[in-house]
């Protein structure tokens, strides 16, 4: 390594561009977001340094490149697409102690550019000294999903009361140790969950003598685990996953998910299921405001979408009520993620115009539906927890005046290698469930929609071959029936 990692102060500094380009107007952008003083030469500009320059945060000089354009520059980029004038503008730009940056050609840099990730104030540098920029931005670009944009805000605010912790705190170490404890706090959190307010007070009265010791109060984290392939978590879930000290997850939670959650991190498993013991709904948010007394990160994991069916909103009304701080990360919901892997198009120009979402929960041993409102044309509908009531339904809606050849998918575990897809119609799918021994985790979908199955499915599981039967076509272990 012979390349030193610094950070030049371009403010209100001349920075020279020759060349009008691609390349140079990437280079004026990254410098104007710097306040820098920006100059490009070059006959012809893009669009985009055209605009630039007609609302005059740029000089455009429009002729070839001269050795004098760089008498007052403080840094120099060469960015045509012609390497001799690239050359040129490096060898003055050396002669008169500039530095200089060319565009593909690292032996006539006296300085490289890194990928940068922007998280203003914060910015953070990736280089491989120019043997591999292809490199330097995949490695960017994994950078970038593992740091909250809100670390920018993070230390705007740390910026704000830094002469405060100054005066505060006289001795190095214990600033030191004040500001990790901030950064690795409740006020870093309140501000990642965007509660800059409540931040700001909290912080503000971190610097007030007569301000009582914090109170030891956690906080819960109500987390949508999505449909089961954890690459369809959101960034923000896997970073509550990743610093949680206890979670309480569902029997929705697929296993894949469950191993990202912290290692060392306590699992308590308050999942329902039919017919089996399973844990009350008031013992969960009773385990929850106990556990964020004590201090704890509490990370609540639940499948799909907390908000869909899940009854996260009575726990978080519950925790609200205690006065528990908390924070909620949607999730992709399983009609969607399911709908998507089978390749069924919830709503599509030539088959539906809407789509309506309802549980196939039972109560009482029927089903308390709007039968009227979903026998509607054009329509799709997407039915969570429809199992134990799937001949229910299928009988329901055939009796109220839908179609019995109207196509129905029961997709089975889905976005996960053990995805099943079978189709049926509403005649046929409640043998067809018996028959294959379908189980839960279980989407049902209704709807022409499902007619566009076999056309656009592309989740291919790995294992799970592709078998032709009497029935039909089977796809992913499951009966494919023509309809």
């Amino acid at each position: 390594m012979f390349h030193l990692p610094i950070y030049y102060l371009v403010k209100d500094r001349l920075c020279l561009i020759v060349g009008g380009g691609a390349v140079a107007t990437r280079k004026a952008e990254l410098l104007l977001r710097r306040a820098a003083r920006v100059i490009v030469v070059a006959p012809r500009l893009s669009l985009r340094l055209r605009r630039l320059s007609e609302t005059g945060a740029i000089t455009h000089v429009g002729r070839e490149f001269k050795p004098d354009d760089l008498r007052e520059a403080w840094l120099a980029f060469a960015a045509t697409d012609d390497p001799e004038i690239n050359a040129t503008v490096a060898r003055h730009a050396r002669r008169l102690g500039v530095p200089v940056n060319v565009a593909d050609d690292p032996a006539c840099c006296t300085f490289i550019m890194p990928s940068i990730i922007e998280r203003a104030p914060v910015q953070i540098a990736v280089s491989t000294g120019g043997a591999s920029p292809v490199l330097a931005r995949l490695l960017r670009a994994r950078l970038e999903t593992l740091i909250p944009a809100a670390y920018g805000r993070l230390a705007a605010l740390m910026a704000e009361f830094r002469d405060r912790a100054r005066l505060r705190f006289d001795d190095p170490t214990a600033r030191r140790r004040f500001w990790e404890r901030i950064l690795q706090g409740p006020i870093a959190e309140m501000l990642f969950a965007g509660r800059e307010r409540a931040a700001v007070t909290a912080l503000t009265r971190e610097f007030d003598e007569k301000s009582p010791g914090p109170k030891l109060v956690g906080e819960v984290y109500l987390v949508g685990a999505g449909p089961g392939d954890p690459d369809l978590l959101t960034f923000r879930a896997l970073r509550l996953m990743q610093q949680a000290d206890i979670v309480l997850y569902d029997r929705l939670v697929a296993p894949a998910v469950l191993d990202l959650v912290r290692r060392d991190a306590e699992r308590i498993y308050v999942g329902k299921e039919s017919s089996r013991h399973s844990v009350p709904q008031n013992e969960i948010h009773r385990k929850l405001i106990e556990l964020a007394r004590q201090g704890k990160r509490v990370l609540r994991l639940k499948g799909g979408d907390p908000f869909m069916f899940g009854r996260g909103g009575e726990e978080i009304d519950t925790l609200s009520a205690e006065g528990i701080p908390f924070q909620v990360v949607p999730g992709i919901t399983a009609a969607a993620g399911c709908a998507c892997y089978a390749g069924i198009p919830l709503t599509h120009r030539d088959y539906a115009q809407s789509c309506v979402f309802v549980t196939g929960h039972l109560k009482e041993g029927s089903l308390d539906l709007n039968w009227d409102a979903l026998v509607q044309p054009r329509q799709t509908i997407a039915v969570y927890m429809g199992l134990q009531g799937l001949a229910l339904l299928c009988q329901g809606l055939l009796s109220h005046g839908m179609a019995a050849e109207t196509p129905v998918a029961l997709i089975q575990q889905g976005t996960t290698p053990s995805q099943r897809v079978i189709i049926g119609t509403l005649n046929s799918v409640p043998s067809h469930a018996l028959d294959e021994n379908v189980r839960a985790p279980l989407m049902v979908i209704v709807g022409e929609v499902v007619r566009l199955h076999e056309k656009l499915a592309w989740f291919d599981p790995p294992g799970r071959a592709t078998e032709t039967g009497s029935t039909g076509t089977t796809d992913h272990a499951g009966i494919i029936e023509k309809v």
